[in-house]
């Protein structure tokens, strides 16, 4: 039912047209993402402003061009919705911080967009975007497999190009990834991080020299998942590479192929892990999540996601859920 027709343009909406919001329908827009592409927001000014710039530039792009506004009519028949809506993080404030006042957005959102677009795929970027999964899975009741959220798929790709520039090789050799909460408890998986073939523990220099020692990884791994933070601090925002993020997922999700990409959706038994949204390996397609893939940890990976999936579960506790 996700499944896009094949004799349909297929189309992303996308909600909120602040930072991230714009800087995705920019990114889906260039990229060619999606033949159609919303933005609404209830800022009908800005919305209008934002798309009515997004196509002027569309004598350059492959898509189309992009409609919205202020009615939330426009996200109609959608194949993907990306949620970017909800209140912005703010210097030294937490994700998790912002659990309380999303989840009111959300719980009043959800219902408004199933109306519109009730077999489309939907994804959550606004944060804490592990706990409003949850949220926006258990309000709309739709299956597992079409509510999720991005995750840590960004921070996978910050701890990618951290560890390219340091081996000086191409992002797209680099195996790495980033589970657990999009937050302060994800972690990086050393265990089977490679760099093309080759164990990053054993991966050396023109000398031979062993270059990833366990300071290093320490560093990068830090680097990583602070990265969001000092961006906020400069600039009062991420939303480039996120919005690329997005951008790339929606084309995953518009084809029948499958791909693998660290997400976060509802758990029902992975690890031992249940009712519970934090980012895994996930294999994805026009269906959705079509499975979460039981990788390889080791112990103390182990017990970082436990500690991870525990402090998500307080959060949604506090939330009622």
């Amino acid at each position: 039912m996700a499944t896009p027709q094949t004799n349909s343009p297929t189309k992303l909406s996308v909600i909120g047209a602040g930072a991230v919001g714009s800087s995705l329908a920019y990114a889906a827009l260039i990229r060619g993402s999606a033949q159609q592409i919303a933005l609404y927001d209830i800022n009908e000014t800005k919305a209008d402003a934002e798309v009515r710039d997004l196509n002027h530039g569309t004598q350059f792009t492959p898509s189309t061009g992009v409609e919205g506004g202020g009615n939330i009519e426009v996200v109609k028949d959608s194949d993907v919705v990306i949620i970017t809506a909800g209140a912005a993080q703010k210097p030294g404030q937490t994700r998790l911080e912002l659990a309380g006042v999303n989840t009111n957005i959300l719980k009043s959102l959800m219902p408004k967009l199933l109306e519109q677009a009730p077999d489309a795929l939907y994804v959550l970027v606004t944060n804490p975007c592990d706990v409003l999964t949850v949220v926006a899975q258990k309000v709309s009741g739709l299956p597992t497999s079409r509510v999720f959220s991005t995750g840590t798929m960004l921070d996978t790709s910050r701890l990618r190009f951290a560890i390219a520039e340091v081996a000086r090789v191409s992002p797209r050799h680099v195996h790495a990834n980033i589970l657990g909460e999009h937050g302060d408890t994800e972690f990086p998986v050393w265990s089977s991080a490679k760099i093309t073939s080759i164990p990053i523990r054993e991966w050396v220099d023109s000398t031979g020299h062993r270059m990833f020692d366990d300071t290093l990884l320490q560093q990068l791994g830090d680097e990583a998942m602070h990265a969001a933070y000092k961006v906020i601090a400069g600039k009062g925002a991420t939303n480039y590479a996120i919005g690329l993020t997005g951008a790339r997922l929606t084309e995953a999700l518009m084809s029948p192929t499958r791909t693998v990409f660290p997400l976060s959706s509802v758990l029902d038994g992975w690890h031992g892990l249940h009712d519970v949204a934090l980012s895994v390996p996930t294999l994805v397609s026009s269906k959705g999540v079509e499975r979460v893939l039981d990788v390889p940890l080791d112990d103390s990976e182990l017990a970082k996601l436990e500690s991870s999936a525990g402090k998500l579960r307080e959060t949604l506790s506090s939330l009622g859920f």
